[in-house]
Order: C-alpha cells, then sequence, then structure tokens
C-alpha cells in the first residue's frame, strides 16, 4: 500500500516496460539473425547497420538499456523516489543521445524526441518536488 508520501506513475512504467520489450526484442533478433524475424529490421535499418558495426558489445549495451528500463519501471510502478531517479537520468542520457545524434549526423528527426523527454522530466520533477513538500507538511 503507498504511502502518503509515494506517486506511483503508471503509465510512465508502461512506457519503460515498453523499453524493455524493444531491448528484448533487439537482442533476440541480433543474437538469431537469417530468421523470419529478420524483417523487422526494415522499420529501422539504421539501427540494424550500427548494431552490426559494434558487434557483440551491441547485445551488452541493449542488456544494460533493458536492465535499466526495467529498474525504472519497476520503481514507477511502485512509487519510489528511485524509480523517479532512474526515469529521470534514462530520458536524460536519452536526450544527450538525441541532440548529439542531430549534431553529428545531422538527423534532424531525433529533434523529436527532445521535447517530449523534457515534458516527461519536468512532470517527474515537479511530482517529486510536490513529494517533497508534503512530506515536509506531514512532518511537522
Amino acid at each position: 500500500m503507498p504511502s502518503a508520501l509515494t506517486r506511483r506513475h503508471r503509465w510512465l512504467a508502461s512506457f519503460f516496460a515498453f523499453g524493455v520489450s524493444m531491448c528484448v526484442l533487439t537482442i533476440a533478433l541480433l543474437l538469431f539473425p537469417g530468421t523470419a524475424l529478420d524483417e523487422l529490421w526494415r522499420l529501422n535499418p539504421d539501427a540494424h547497420a550500427v548494431f552490426q558495426s559494434i558487434g557483440g558489445s551491441s547485445i551488452a549495451i541493449m542488456l544494460l538499456v533493458g536492465t535499466t528500463c526495467l529498474i525504472a519501471a519497476i520503481g514507477l510502478w511502485r512509487g519510489t523516489l528511485w524509480g523517479t531517479r532512474v526515469a529521470i537520468l534514462i530520458l536524460v542520457v536519452n536526450m544527450i543521445g538525441d541532440l548529439s545524434n542531430t549534431l553529428l549526423n545531422y538527423d534532424f528527426r531525433t529533434l523529436v524526441g527532445l521535447p517530449i523527454a523534457a515534458a516527461m522530466i519536468v512532470y517527474l520533477a515537479r511530482c517529486r518536488k510536490a513529494m517533497r513538500s508534503v512530506g515536509m507538511r506531514i512532518a511537522h
């Protein structure tokens, strides 16, 4: 049962859980090339080329990303402060990646992710601030 200081973020937890499922799918596609599922690479052929150029490390990277998304999803679902912090960290890293991709590769499509991630960060940060102020009122 959540306390007065927790705020569950079920929709955002679902968003990060979707990220976990995409990481699992990507790992499966990388581990088992040449299957019928390879058709899915047609959705993002650039990603396929990048993962192939990275080699075996791409699986480790996707495991790291998927695990971090899973931690965020669990924490947000439970309404924990650490879940909010992990989610904000993931979103900041994603924004840095999107901005880098825009500046280095001139891929302006990645700019779409910046306002979305920023809005999610502001939302989570404001909820965290509200949780702290409620905690202070309850404590006094």
